[in-house]
């Protein structure tokens, strides 16, 4: 015998009860962010490898060392989507949405793709949901866009969750205050550790998240990027607060916080749970208004957000599940009555009914079992004295024309 072949490292297979859990929280996006003029998105697997070179930046982990690339010869490199918002921003030049009332309001469910480490949490394989509101640098949009994420936590009973908000600038602000952390950067340079030394030059406000303690200690008397702020930029993130306040919605503001990608301006914010451990981020976002110039477009301002799925998952208890419900199965006596419950099946599928047919190769005392292990409400048993029906519930059978069986069945009334 072979040997097993088995799924890759940091991927998984989505079975049973969380494969309903899925489909629980996708009902729930759906309901939550459509009300709010969401519509649905989906862009390629693959797209070009210059939208995220340019679009998230070359600086990044993600561009570094986490994407996964193919060259398909001297003209052609694509990659495996690592995030959402690129491909959203291209799919809006590409097909015209500035012609759209503003701002252009989007959702996605869809699988991305990075080179990590695998670990709780954390796969090379991942599902996110996420949001793009495109075409207004309005403060009222980053706080929605916010608040939509709390309530879809809230809907699923995300455990220990905490907001926190802060404001990188403008593009001009950020090279202000990046070199003066250049500076004291280097001042400090030898309490620092390898990789943030080495990161000075090309991405030095992730200093910020470093675990290494003399990294942190240096950290905890850094300036920070929110004191450098113009007055525009204040009054932006003031106004964002507080319509967060209005709603209701709890946060703390997080000068130190900081997003992983290049394009973040102005508004950025990350939601966490207590219940995830050390990897404690369950989604997070900003805005990105210089993104567009970036890809090729004219200036057009953004906001948006992505949660990991899984992250969701592990943060929520887990909610009953219900099994699906089963109007009818179908049975039959001997092998001559099956392309007549196959018939049976199909027009009481046809006509709404959830209904299965017997394709075990059961016998008859072992389809009813499957009947009954099924949950099936009905089951019509086909054989040489015709049809007969019984109800799972009390247990009464008797013998139907063949055609009035779904007369008998709607609504699941006993017989």
């Amino acid at each position: 015998m072979s040997p097993k072949i088995q799924a890759p490292r940091g991927t998984f297979d989505v079975l049973g009860d969380d494969a309903l859990r899925r489909t629980a929280l996708e009902a729930h996006a759906r309901r939550i962010l459509e009300r709010a003029g969401y519509a649905r998105i989906e862009t390629p697997t693959f797209e070009a490898t210059e939208l995220f070179a340019r679009g998230v930046g070359e600086s990044t982990d993600v561009v570094q060392k986490e994407m996964y690339t193919l060259d398909e010869g001297p003209s052609e490199s694509l990659t495996l989507r690592p995030e959402g918002t690129a491909p959203v921003c291209r799919a809006y030049l590409e097909h015209g949405m500035h012609k759209l009332p503003q701002p252009v309001k989007l959702w996605y469910l869809s699988s991305f793709y990075r080179r990590e480490r695998p670990q709780a949490g954390r796969y090379r394989q991942f599902t996110q949901i996420g949001v793009e509101a495109i075409g207004s640098d309005d403060p009222g949009v980053d706080a929605e866009v916010i608040l939509l994420l709390a309530e879809l936590l809230e809907a699923v009973g995300a455990r220990g969750l905490r907001l926190r908000v802060s404001s990188l600038g403008t593009p001009a602000t950020r090279e202000t205050y990046r070199r003066d952390l250049q500076d004291y950067l280097r001042e400090h340079a030898a309490q620092l550790s390898e990789e943030v030394r080495n990161r000075i030059d090309l991405n030095p406000l992730r200093a910020f998240d470093a675990d290494h303690e003399g990294t942190k200690r240096v950290m905890a008397g850094a300036p920070l990027l929110i004191d450098h702020l113009t007055e525009e930029d204040r009054e932006h993130f003031s106004h964002v607060c507080a319509l967060l306040d209005v709603a209701g919605v709890a946060y703390e503001v997080d000068p130190t916080l900081v997003r992983g990608l290049d394009y973040y301006t102005r508004t950025v914010f990350e939601m966490t749970s207590d219940a995830l451990g050390a990897q404690s981020g369950v989604g997070g976002g900003g805005r990105y208004d210089g993104l567009m110039e970036v890809i090729g477009g004219p200036p057009t301002p953004g906001m948006g957000w992505a949660a990991g799925v899984e992250r969701i998952l592990l943060s929520s208890p887990p909610p009953p599940v219900a099994p699906a419900p089963l109007d009818l199965y179908v049975a039959y006596a001997a092998p001559e009555y099956r392309k007549a419950a196959f018939r049976l099946a199909a027009d009481a599928r046809r006509a709404g009914h959830a209904a299965r047919l017997e394709l075990g190769g059961r016998s008859l005392k072992g389809q009813l079992k499957q009947a009954d292990r099924a949950g099936a409400r009905f089951v019509a048993i086909l054989g040489e004295e015709g049809t007969s029906l019984k109800d799972m519930e009390s247990g009464e059978q008797k013998t139907v024309e063949a055609d009035t069986v779904m007369h008998h069945i709607r609504g699941g009334k006993a017989l």
